[in-house]
Formats: C-alpha cells, structure tokens, sequence
C-alpha cells in the first residue's frame, strides 16, 4: 500500500536470482565467489530498506539503503518489465547493474522527480576494487499525464581497480512515448566514458510495440553501438571472468575475448503472447524473438572473432502467481 500524505512509512525488498544469468551480474563480495563453479549460481539481486519521510512536498522523500538496481536504462534485470528476451549492448555494457549505498528519491512535484545517491561504486557491494565511494543520481520527468516520461540518470566514480582517482562515466536517458493506446515508444540514449583507458561509447536503441489485441504485442528494437575504442564489449568464455575482470584479476580462458575497435548494429523483432489461462497460469507470458547483429565497420567480433554478423532466436516462458 502506497503511503499516504503526511504519514511516514517503510518496507523492504529482497529478490534472490538462481540461475545462468546470475553469473553475469554479481556484485564484489556478494556471491561473488560462486561465480568459480558453475552456471548455475545464486544471487541476491535487491535487499534493501525503503523509508518513506513526508516533508517538503507531498509527494516527499524516499529513502533506499542496502543494494539496488541502477536507474540507468530502459531494460532491468527482471525479465517481467522487458519486451525482449535479449538484452541490447547498452544494457549489457553500458551501463551498471547495481548498486550498495543510499539512494534519495525527491517528489518535488507530481511530475519531476530527483535522485540522488552515494555508493560503492558500480556492481559491488560487501567488497569495492578501490577506496572510493561514487556518485549515482538524475532526473525523472513524469509529462502529458503519464504519456511522457523521461529519465536522465549518470553514474559517476572511480572504477578501476585500486584507482581512486580517475573516474568512469556512464549516463543514460530512456524516454517513453504512450503515442496511441495501442502503439509506445521506447528510446534508449547512452554515452560512457573511462579516464583511465580514454575509452569512450555511445549507444542508441530505439522500441516501438503494438498491441494486436488484449493478449498479442508485437515489438521491433534496432540498436547501434559505438564502441570505437574496443574497451567495453567483452564475450566472457569462463563463468568467473566476469568478476575477475571487476576485480582486476587476468582472465583465464583464451577464448574472453573484446570484440575490438567495432561499431555494433543489432535489429530484434519478437512478440509476447500473454494468452488468457486460468489460475495459476494467469500471469504467463511468452516471449519469441528473433535477432539480428552485425559488425557495421567490417571487423570480426563474432563466432570467436571469425565472424562480421549473426543471427540468433530466443524464447521464454514467464508465470507470474
């Protein structure tokens, strides 16, 4: 139940991830040793306190401490907000996945929200690579009666292992266009920059989907990505590279590659199939796709680096109860 106006209140969340993907998305310290065995491994995705403070505005001041997913982006780890089943390079690399601090979410009015956090630093939480605490915060704008809404959000701190001093830059801006009742657009901005390296990323996705009716959606995605300097696209062969990397350790396995000085073109076309079930399938959804990615400059980043493009088909069930 929503707080209502004047009243303080608090909750909390905790969602625990056990599967494949989870080996991509630890944070330092936090299952992150795990990572070594299997595919298969736990996370813990979320846990934090949310603390509600009636002041200011009436809306008020929301209060988040302990871990949490970034702002950034328009898709999230949780499958249920995403049309597709994949996930765009700006997801993947260009942008964080969480966060452990304090978040403060501002109501100042029904249609501007501020955020504002201190943090660890991207992706870690019991553990940090350096001394250093980040900055991760932006602005939300809720317009045309919730037909428009526009979220500019950064994440700014040193990152590089045992370096606290040059800092690393991912921002984002995802708009959402309500443009008929039928048909939404969904744009994805990003610009990510490292001191350190003086590697720099741009990204671009842009969604449109339509409902066909009640149960049928149909969607499109196109996406291209400027990773000019072949430092933030990696394919991870073994199951622990990915946290070797966040810590600063070698990776083990030849086959971890970087897809090298490459701009990435992508076109996914899919549909979610929520059919009308009775309990306890009420919530099922189907999600088919099918995926198009290539090398827009001629270099070879797939396939263990033997391949300019690829095609890939995708499909998941999701029950809801």
């Amino acid at each position: 139940m929503a707080p209502q106006p004047g009243e303080f209140d608090w909750g909390f969340k905790l969602q625990f991830m056990y599967g494949s993907d989870a080996r991509s998305i630890h944070s330092l310290g936090l299952f992150s040793d795990t990572a070594a065995t299997s595919i298969v491994q736990p996370d813990l995705v979320e846990g934090y306190l949310n603390l509600h403070f009636p002041i200011i505005s009436e809306g008020g001041l929301d209060l988040k401490l302990g871990k949490f997913v970034t702002l950034e982006g328009v898709e999230t780890i949780d499958p249920r907000t995403n049309f597709f089943y994949s996930h765009t390079y700006i997801f993947n690399v260009g942008i964080p996945f969480n966060h452990t601090g304090a978040l403060a979410t501002f109501h100042a009015t029904k249609w501007l929200d501020l955020y504002s956090a201190i943090t660890r630093g991207v992706n870690t939480s019991i553990e940090d690579n350096n001394d250093s605490v980040s900055f991760h915060g932006g602005v939300g704008l809720n317009l045309l009666a919730g037909k428009l809404t526009i979220l500019a959000t950064t994440s700014i701190g040193p990152e590089t292992p045992n370096n606290n001093h040059d800092q690393r830059y991912f921002n984002d801006i995802a708009i959402t266009a309500k443009i008929t009742e039928k048909f939404t657009s969904l744009t994805d901005l990003n610009y990510a920059l490292d001191e350190v390296s003086d590697a720099q990323a741009f990204g671009i996705a842009q969604y449109f989907t339509y409902a066909i009716n009640s149960w049928v959606t149909a969607g499109i995605r196109g996406e291209i990505f400027w990773d000019d300097d072949g430092f933030y696209v990696v394919s991870f062969a073994n199951n622990h590279d990915p946290m070797r990397a966040l810590e600063g350790q070698p990776t083990i396995d030849p086959r971890t590659v970087g897809g090298g000085k490459t701009t990435y073109g992508a076109i996914t076309a899919g549909v979610n199939i929520k059919p009308p079930m009775p309990k306890p399938l009420a919530g099922l959804a189907i999600r088919p796709e099918i995926r198009y990615d290539c090398s827009l400059n001629d270099t070879r980043p797939f396939n263990n680096s033997s391949d300019r493009d690829q095609f890939t088909a995708g499909i998941d069930l999701i029950v809801t109860f």
